[in-house]
């Protein structure tokens, strides 16, 4: 009886190591492929705009021939497959980590640039969402600090001072609105951190005039003087400051509701106008 059961027990082991072996899923070999045709391949695919098929495979260059020639191209072409795909994180993530790895290889200036095109194009409504566009401008600061006179030194300058212009008419369009409710003071912040952090920004010659308009409504007129005279010796051309002579000449000129009714009298003043 006993050896009658030991033989069933066995029996059952038996097929359950049977079942077991037929339900393990199969694991499919790994096989290791030469890097040029891998190389070519994830080319071929980023050529057609695949890029998100493409990136997988520039990273298996580097997986299965880490010490290979084209194992540190396949890094920067798997970070430009995200880039083109539109998957920015990814790309930047890619980029940094080709750029703690290879700091001294020659697309390292690329990596960088790539990098702030990546933050760039992610910018939708800075009016919204500042944090994008102060990144781009940072990434492209960075690029013009280590390549100043470099291959994307001139496309770096020009998207950075995109980007600082586009914060600047932020803080110029929360400036507005705090002068039209009368909270000049918080618009006079507003309006000198543009001229301050913005120095190089086309907002500039209208900040200067939002700022006279915002002391003389608070009847600094000593201070509206300064800041008209910073504006017609930096900005002799510019409308804006053609509308701070204006207020000089005629104070009495139709202005913006709720500008300048406490201070009309004291506008004549202004410039040392009669």
């Amino acid at each position: 009886m006993a050896r009658s059961i030991t033989a069933r027990n066995a029996l059952l082991a038996t097929t359950l190591l049977v079942v077991t072996a037929c339900a393990a899923p199969e694991v499919p070999e790994q096989v290791e492929r030469p890097a040029d045709i891998l190389y070519d391949e994830a080319l071929e695919l980023a050529l057609n705009g695949d890029g998100d098929k493409a990136a997988p495979k520039f990273e298996e260059v580097e997986r299965q021939h880490p010490y290979s020639d084209l194992a540190v191209r396949a890094q920067i072409m798997a970070a430009w497959s995200f880039y083109v795909d539109n998957n920015y994180p990814q790309a930047i993530a890619s980029l940094d980590r080709f750029i703690e790895l290879n700091p001294a290889d020659d697309m390292v200036e690329y990596a960088y640039y790539l990098k702030a095109l990546s933050y760039y194009e992610q910018i939708v409504d800075v009016e919204r969402d500042a944090e994008m566009t102060l990144l781009a401008l940072t990434a492209f600061e960075d690029v013009l600090l280590r390549y100043p006179d470099g291959i994307y030194s001139k496309d770096s300058r020009l998207k950075s001072d995109l980007a600082r212009s586009h914060l600047a008419g932020k803080e110029m369009a929360v400036g507005r609105f705090y002068i039209k409710s009368g909270h000049y003071g918080a618009a006079l912040r507003r309006f000198e951190r543009v001229v301050r952090d913005y120095q190089t920004s086309n907002q500039v010659p209208e900040a200067l005039y939002r700022m006279v308009e915002a002391y003389l409504a608070l009847g600094l007129v000593e201070e509206a003087d300064r800041v008209g005279s910073v504006a017609v010796y930096n900005y002799p051309d510019s409308f804006w400051t053609e509308e701070i002579l204006a207020l000089a000449e005629d104070p009495e000129r139709n202005l913006p509701v709720g500008i300048f009714q406490r201070t009309v009298e004291s506008v004549a003043s202004f410039f040392d106008v009669e």
